[in-house]
């Protein structure tokens, strides 16, 4: 960490600032308390920081960080009023301990959703926080709510949020998407066709064109993922596109934002090494690539850190806090990012699409080298704007005519040959999608029967360990049944000397009578 730390002067940091590279900032006062597994959020150049772990104690506090006086604050909340509260005089908690929740702005309040905490519900519960008067809540939502999890996504996507995956609070791995309406809070199921992503959590999400919902790492329990799944709004179909670019390790616990067409993902790992690299989905082309390094044991090579994106009088920035790597870290980073230009929509074309581009382009480019110009009509003046005087025979007009239809005929049959390309094409593909398919169910069956034989286990653990107590119970009645034993052999023993003694004293009383008489 030492090699990047650079003097940054604090009333002007941002324009001092190399590109696509990360800086700590420098805090000249108290600091928020080191975490991961937090929420976090940016408001009005404010970085937000909410609840967290921290040697397996969950967090309460809210963090504010302004990004321009490079100074923390705790935002006391206050709570939600409400009938129940002043009939019974009591004073409900503020913010409960929360941990591996969601975050999002939402008009003026920041909405969290999902998480885990010392006093778990069965269904998702949506807090709020209200930035003008500082009130916090419970917002009611009906339809049909997901249970309660941890370490799921959230996406919004116009005024609707997607939820996927996560794990329950019996350690259940998920895989179902939800969505609810901001407008209605409404909570429904999403009902979608191919085989979505494996169950798993501490994954990312993002959004692409309000149509594409993408989904990125993650872990079960055993397995980390390095996969990019697409899920099409419109259709509702899940598809594992061909990405190119840079190799992209396995990761769970990292943190994604997203700039125009670029998801940044920062962080993660596998529980044994942190994730060095920052990398860049352009979500446009499907090509990964990296946009910066650290080094090993840096805190962004951690998981359970937060990233978001900012604009500071024009320039971009990625602001990243917090995370866990063998040790719990509390320092805020930036990066400075390039202006780039926004490159155009090209994202997921379906093997149809794509083939009848071809042939448009193909049937453009063959017009275009057999230079397929059209005469000038009689009369109309010729390109340099002299007169022509001349007109076409009928004849020749005809076969003209003729000539520009063999080509259009020539044109078709190419087009025909290409949709026969992507007729075999499809089928190919559906082939391979059956087999994915197939493999998916299996692979599922198989996490499944592994999740049981896991739970058997369990099970088996704690038989053993209630039998290794009952044997533990066993030996100390065992001895004290032994003690007893001798305490009664002791008591016996003492009796029969005391019976001895009496009998001999009987004995002497007579002789003594005998003799004085």
């Amino acid at each position: 960490m030492e090699e990047i730390k650079k003097e940054i002067d604090v009333s002007d940091w941002h324009s001092n600032l190399a590109y696509d590279e990360w800086t700590p900032l420098p805090v000249p006062g108290p600091r928020a308390s080191a975490r991961y597994k937090h929420a976090a959020a940016i408001v009005d150049e404010k970085l937000y920081i909410v609840g967290g772990s921290r040697n397996g104690r969950y967090l309460s506090d809210v963090q504010v960080f302004d990004l321009r006086s490079l100074t923390w604050s705790n935002l006391k909340l206050k709570p939600e009023a409400s009938a129940d509260n002043i009939e019974d005089g009591s004073l409900q908690e503020a913010f409960p301990a929360i941990s591996d929740h969601r975050m999002m702005k939402w008009g003026n309040k920041l909405l969290l959703i999902g998480g885990h905490s010392k006093k778990p519900s069965s269904n998702m519960s949506v807090r709020f926080i209200d930035l003008e008067t500082h009130v916090s809540g419970v917002i009611d939502a009906s339809g049909r709510i997901p249970v309660s999890r941890g370490g799921h996504s959230i996406t919004l996507v116009g005024s609707r949020v997607f939820v996927f995956g996560g794990e329950d609070r019996n350690r259940k791995l998920l895989n179902d998407l939800h969505v609810l309406d901001l407008e209605t809070m409404t909570w429904d199921v999403v009902e979608t066709m191919q085989p979505p992503p494996a169950p798993r959590f501490d994954h990312a999400a993002a959004a692409y064109s309000e149509r594409y919902l993408l989904i990125f790492g993650g872990c079960s329990h055993s397995i980390f993922f390095n996969d990019l799944h697409v899920l099409d709004l419109q259709t509702m179909e899940w598809s594992q596109p061909h990405v190119q670019g840079d190799t992209v390790t396995p990761r769970a616990g990292h943190a994604g934002t997203t700039i125009d067409d670029n998801w940044y993902i920062v962080g993660g790992g596998d529980n044994s090494n942190g994730c060095l690299e920052t990398l860049v989905l352009n979500m446009s082309k499907l090509v990964w690539s990296i946009s910066a390094n650290v080094g090993a044991r840096h805190p962004l090579a951690s998981e359970g850190l937060s990233v978001c994106s900012a604009s500071i009088l024009g320039e971009k920035i990625l602001v990243a806090f917090g995370g866990y790597n063998g040790k719990y870290n509390n320092d805020i980073f930036v990066m400075r990012l390039k202006p780039g230009e926004s490159s155009r929509p090209k994202i997921f074309r379906s093997p149809a699409a794509a083939a009848a581009a071809a042939s448009v382009t193909a049937a453009y480019a063959l017009a275009k080298s057999e230079k397929l110009d059209f005469p000038p009509a009689v009369g109309n003046p010729t390109p340099n704007g002299i007169g022509n005087g001349d007109s076409l025979s009928g004849k020749d007009l005809s076969n003209r005519i003729e000539t520009i239809k063999e080509e259009k005929r020539e044109l078709e049959s190419r087009i025909e040959e290409a949709r026969s390309e992507n007729s075999k094409l499809r089928e190919k593909t559906d082939e391979v999608n059956s087999s994915h398919s197939e493999l998916s169910q299996e692979l599922q069956s198989v996490q499944g029967q592994l999740i049981s034989e896991r739970s058997r286990c369990f099970k088996l653990e704690a038989q053993i360990a209630e039998l290794q107590k009952a044997l533990e119970s066993m030996e100390s009645i065992e001895k004290e049944v032994e003690m007893l034993r001798k305490q009664k052999s002791e008591l016996e023993q003492q009796e029969a000397e005391e019976a001895t003694v009496q009998r001999q004293g009987s004995g002497r009383g007579g002789v003594w009578r005998w003799i004085s008489g």
